[in-house]
């Protein structure tokens, strides 16, 4: 992992990830030589997660930080990382992503030339999409071809969770979403009004089919619902 003052790092919200969790540290840490601290952001103390962390070579490492959640849920997750970290760039990383790694130090890269916002996409060419439920695939795709052709934000996959911030550009602006993965389109709204820079690279999601998504999409909703309307006025 690198030592080096500048890279970037990664927030990853887990829960009950168990010993996957150690094995994605592993690919993460041979996929990236730019990679500073990894914060695994939680919910609560009796998640898998956190023990398997606690119980590997991992324990007593500064740069694999444990992170209790100021409030539960994913968003908030992210939120509790982005207060924590430092770093002049950082990622949100999915827990169950083995397939995105080499992808990173070439986001980070795009950071350097000047980009605030670097957005992996699997609807934009060479990006793959697999195992996704087809009720979630469809929505997904519904609100990513409407946002892009109609309300013009300028990302083919906007619900995407996968994003890299520039520091700079989180610190001037404040997270209001509190659900699912919201703050995603919530921050990709606020870099359009604010005319930064961002960028989509291609990258690839299949979903396990031994776990069950996360993913609710009745719950959160109404949440979604509130950045898709904004996203026309914006």
């Amino acid at each position: 992992m690198n030592n080096s003052p500048k890279g970037f790092d990664l927030i990853i919200p887990v829960y009950n990830e168990g010993i996957d969790i150690i094995q994605l540290i592993n690919y993460l840490k041979q996929s990236s030589i730019k990679l500073l601290k990894i914060y695994i952001c939680y919910d609560f103390d009796d998640d898998t997660s956190v023990q398997a962390i606690k119980n590997s070579e991992y324990s007593d490492n500064k740069n694999i930080i444990l992170l209790k959640n100021f409030f539960t849920g994913p968003c908030e997750a992210v939120k509790t990382g982005f207060f924590y970290s430092k770093a002049q760039a950082i990622v949100v990383y999915p827990a169950d992503d083995f397939h995105n790694g080499l992808l990173l130090d070439k986001m980070y890269n795009l950071y350097f030339q000047g980009y605030d916002v670097i957005c992996p996409s699997r609807f934009v060419k060479g990006g793959i999409i697999k195992n996704c439920p087809l009720l979630k695939y469809i929505l997904v795709r519904i609100v990513s071809f409407t946002l892009y052709y109609v309300a013009r934000i300028k990302i083919k996959d906007p619900t995407n969770g996968f994003r890299m911030f520039s520091k700079e550009f989180l610190d001037s602006v404040s997270v209001s979403s509190r659900e699912g993965f919201a703050y995603s389109i919530e921050l990709i709204i606020k870099a359009k009004k604010r005319k930064l820079k961002v960028i989509e690279l291609p990258s690839v999601w299949i979903e396990r089919k031994n776990r069950k998504s996360s993913f609710k999409i009745f719950k959160w909703s109404r949440t979604y619902l509130k950045w898709f309307v904004l996203a026309f006025f914006v």
